[in-house]
């Protein structure tokens, strides 16, 4: 019996090296010589074309998170998880009627500029911290899942690979700003997807019956059931949770995060802009269900060809690329998941620079020339690679690490939604209400996400029991709170002046 290989042979090896260096040249082809402006820098002149910016919209929502640890979810359950999908299509159309019109009214670099307007400065930085500190959570905990990758296909240790990657990365983000992300997003989405293609071709080749027998098998042990209707708020994947959590998760990520809004920013009009985002919910939910088929066909090859690798189900993914893939195709696949990495890191790296510079800096020191605006820039780029290499290091935390890296982020996006929304829904919304709401939602959501289970207490003699809420309900929960709590509180003070209010609603 022929003994599976531990790690990537030579030649898949000299593919990732190839691939590596190949985009970030591609990616430094996008520096420009002499001053840059913060629009050119940050928003790539708003010249940049829908479909490019949709496909890269897909590639900062897709991490190695979402390649490797998808096809676990599906390996250990069923397709419940395209559930969140549906909603993410939801989510998207929510945004384009209320979000994006009044980001399109002005010339805004930032999310959190629109909150700057409505509601004041205190405000305006507070939502932008926010940002940061969740992204810098959330992006740790992704960049640390590439070392599983690597780890597995080439054996080398988490330091060294992760800071591999995000020199590389920091290199052309550096150099060639939104313009430079964009497009090597859209190269990185088709590696990708080629590679998870490619990956799902082998798995039929080595199945019995083919695609026939993967869905026989997998559909008679009911792993490819997608609906489950329940409104029970323990259960994670449920169609109501689905639908309802995954529509004000993407509310959330896509209307008021940095990383994403920055990419409708880029875009030459409104209209593109909508047609952007709502292809990219489409271009998300076949590539979920991509990835979840994936998993179906790993449950059914280990359990009917091949050993099962005594490993957790994130590991299943990577194991299968380095021990069954055809030499050439595990390269391919290996670099595809890098390609995914960077495309997250990159993203990051990008809003978090514009956030640090448009937000907190300029706002305090609004002359400073063009030259060292762009300087700026550059150097808050390098330093939230840094901040980010850091946090990788100390993400260890167990469980699948696609829902670790959701769940950390639905921790402030409920707060971040319902700040958005008192200050896009509501005229009697005031700046210090506001800030009073958002410290409870995120509270309230902090309680949830610490909380380890169901918790039984007494209550009067009476026994009572507070469930562990699923993190699928945590931003509508947190929206929900801050929007009744910034509102409520708004009644006791004075509203602004009239000057104050000129973004807001009519109603």
């Amino acid at each position: 019996m022929t003994a599976h290989p531990t790690h990537l042979r030579f030649v898949d090896l000299a593919l990732v090296v190839a691939y590596l260096a190949g985009i970030t040249l591609f990616g430094l082809r996008f520096r420009r010589g002499g001053e840059r402006s913060l629009r050119s820098y940050f928003l790539a002149d708003r010249s940049l074309p829908w479909w490019a910016i949709a496909l890269s919209i897909v590639a900062a929502e897709t991490s190695t998170l979402t390649i490797i640890s998808v096809p676990g979810l599906a390996w250990s359950g069923d397709f419940g998880f395209l559930q969140l999908a549906m909603g993410y299509l939801l989510g998207r159309i929510v945004i384009c009627i209320i979000f994006l019109p009044r980001y399109f009214r002005g010339e805004l670099l930032t999310a959190y500029q629109l909150i700057g307007q409505r509601f004041g400065q205190r405000l305006h930085r507070a939502t932008a911290f926010l940002f940061l500190v969740m992204r810098a959570a959330a992006e740790g905990v992704r960049l640390f899942a590439v070392a599983i990758v690597v780890g597995v296909a080439i054996g080398t240790g988490d330091v060294v690979s992760i800071a591999i990657l995000a020199v590389l990365t920091l290199l052309y983000t550096f150099e060639g700003g939104m313009a430079a992300v964009i497009w090597t997003d859209v190269v990185q989405t088709f590696l990708y997807v080629l590679g998870s293609l490619v990956a799902l071709a082998t798995l039929c080749l080595k199945i019995p019956g083919g695609w026939s027998g993967l869905l026989a098998t997998a559909s008679a042990a009911h792993k490819l059931t997608l609906l489950h209707f329940s409104w029970s708020i323990t259960r994670t994947y449920t169609f109501q949770a689905g639908i309802i959590g995954g529509c004000f998760l993407t509310m959330a990520s896509h209307g008021t995060d940095q990383l994403m809004v920055q990419r409708l920013l880029a875009a030459k009009n409104l209209f593109q802009s909508r047609a952007a985002l709502l292809t990219s919910g489409v271009v998300i939910f076949f590539q979920f269900a991509l990835f979840l088929l994936i998993g179906a066909g790993l449950w059914v090859f280990y359990g009917h060809v091949s050993p099962v690798p005594g490993q957790s189900p994130d590991h299943i993914f990577p194991a299968f690329i380095v021990r069954d893939l055809p030499v050439g195709v595990a390269g391919l696949m290996v670099a595809a998941v890098l390609a995914s990495a960077m495309s997250s890191l990159s993203a990051a790296l990008n809003s978090m620079a514009s956030s640090s510079m448009v937000d907190f800096y300029l706002p305090r020191r609004p002359n400073t020339p063009e030259r060292r605006r762009n300087r700026l820039s550059r150097a808050m780029t390098v330093a939230w690679a840094v901040v980010l290499f850091l946090v990788a290091m100390l993400s260890r935390r167990g469980g699948h690490v696609v829902e670790v890296g959701l769940s950390i982020a639905s921790v402030l996006y409920g707060a971040m939604l319902g700040v958005f929304l008192l200050g896009t829904l509501t005229r009697r919304a005031v700046e210090r209400g506001a800030i009073a709401g958002m410290i409870a939602g995120v509270a309230v959501n902090l309680l949830l996400w610490l909380q380890p289970h169901a918790l039984s207490f007494s209550v009067a003699g009476h026994a009572m029991t507070l469930p562990k809420i699923a993190w699928t309900w945590w931003v509508l929960i947190g929206a929900t709170v801050t929007c009744a709590v910034g509102y409520s509180t708004s009644l006791f003070f004075p509203l602004p002046s009239e000057r104050s209010l000129q973004d807001a609603p009519s109603a």
